[in-house]
């Protein structure tokens, strides 16, 4: 009788590192990590080298120097004593202004845009096509500073709104100016207030929370989830008796009415601006360096978001629309809960690049004066302490978390609303 045995393993050799299959892989592997580690430890012992040379070792103390600059549009309380730190900070919190504002008004025009290029009429379609091709192929720098100069050659000056025949006129009410300066609306204010909420004392990164809007928050907040709720009853009901009952008018209450009552408590009025010697006084002040960069990254990242829409849509099969049209619906219920939720599949991952550029995009707001973290923090902060490396990286390390922060909310999302194979 004989025995089947495994046949034995030869003893392990260097060559077998650069000559056998199942080393090789790794050897590549970390001899290429070593020659980047090595690459990347030279460039910072070089760096290190050079700068001690011109007697300017890295520090980030400057931060705590007094600025000695002004921010025109600003969102916390800033003047030019505070530290660069917190102008850094106030940078920062208009940058992610104009990403939050900008990622909304596109997706909105770019989601009616994208619809109304597949349409049927022909005017509509072309017309969009000729918006789409117009601003995808011109540089976003050009259409910022183009709707910069267009907003300080169509709007009057401030001085115009002046006198007992003013030249220039409010809109809505007398409620909204537009001037070539920018725009002054009505500013919300509560004649009952709470008071406000002192954050971090002294801390650079300090402000104050006003209680009025956190209640006022707290009450839409528990609407719009009470709200969900029901929308949440109404599917179950419909799930068990093929009856839906009818959620809008009590979804619509349970937001609207907490919310007006909590309003009339605190006294919410509204503070219009007014024209006192040869300025306006009062309301909002929303600068045009704002609203242009607004306008411009809007509707230029709008034009790529429409085309993926558009692909989108075109990417469900045509048998759905059929289908949907012979249950009786009409065209516009089917895109809205027929093909856009399956398009969602195909439209939010390349979605998410749009965000990130858009965010990105933002860092041109220098070019129509507009104090985003690239104006501040790179921009008069480099130019005042001579720290190069220390506020470019930091500037780099701030735009790198955001765009994470960016991208794992919209695959949280596209998790959440994937389709679920069976």
């Amino acid at each position: 009788m004989t025995t089947l045995t495994d046949p034995p393993r030869g003893s392990f050799r260097l060559s077998m590192l650069i000559y056998d299959s199942r080393y090789r892989s790794i050897t590549i592997q970390i001899v290429a990590l070593i020659a980047v580690l090595s690459l990347f430890g030279w460039l910072v012992s070089n760096t290190m080298q050079n700068l001690a040379a011109l007697g300017k070792q890295p520090s980030f103390g400057f931060l705590k120097e007094a600025a000695g600059y002004d921010i025109n549009q600003r969102l916390i309380d800033y003047d030019n004593q505070d530290t660069h730190f917190r102008a850094a900070f106030t940078g920062l919190l208009n940058t992610l202004l104009i990403a939050v504002l900008g990622c909304i008004a596109a997706t909105v025009i770019g989601i009616v845009v994208g619809v109304l290029r597949l349409s049927n009429n022909w005017v509509v379609s072309r017309l969009m096509a000729v918006y789409v091709e117009t601003f995808r192929n011109v540089p976003v720098l050009l259409w910022i500073i183009l709707t910069m100069a267009v907003l300080i050659e169509l709007f009057p000056e401030p001085k115009a709104f002046r006198g007992e025949n003013p030249e220039a006129r409010m809109i809505l009410g007398d409620s909204v100016a537009l001037t070539n300066r920018g725009f002054y609306v009505p500013e919300p204010l509560f004649s009952r207030s709470l008071g406000d909420i002192h954050l971090l004392g002294q801390h650079p990164l300090r402000f104050d929370v006003s209680l009025d809007l956190i209640a006022f928050l707290a009450i839409l907040i528990a609407g719009i989830l009470t709200a969900r709720l029901i929308g949440a009853r109404a599917d179950r009901v419909q799930a068990a008796t093929g009856v839906r009952p009818k959620t809008f008018w009590p979804e619509l209450g349970v937001i609207v009415v907490p919310t007006a009552i909590v309003l009339g408590i605190l006294g919410f009025h509204l503070g219009m601006p007014e024209m006192q010697g040869f300025n306006f006084t009062g309301g909002t002040y929303l600068r045009n360096s704002l609203i242009a960069l607004w306008l411009a990254l809007s509707l230029y990242t709008a034009a790529f978001i429409a085309e993926i829409v558009r692909a989108g849509i075109l990417a469900i099969s045509k048998g759905q629309t059929e289908a949907a049209a012979a249950l009786g619906l009409r065209p516009r219920r089917v895109m809205s809960l027929v093909i856009l939720p399956q398009a969602l599949r195909v439209i939010i991952p390349p979605l998410i690049s749009q965000y990130l550029n858009l965010t990105k995009n933002s860092s041109l707001a220098i070019a129509v004066g507009y104090m985003d973290i690239t104006g501040t923090l790179m921009g008069i902060t480099l130019n005042q302490t001579g720290r190069e490396l220390e506020t470019v990286l930091l500037t780099m390390i701030i735009y790198l978390a955001v765009s994470l922060t960016i991208s794992m909310l919209m695959n949280a999302y596209n998790n959440a609303v994937k389709l679920r194979e069976r």
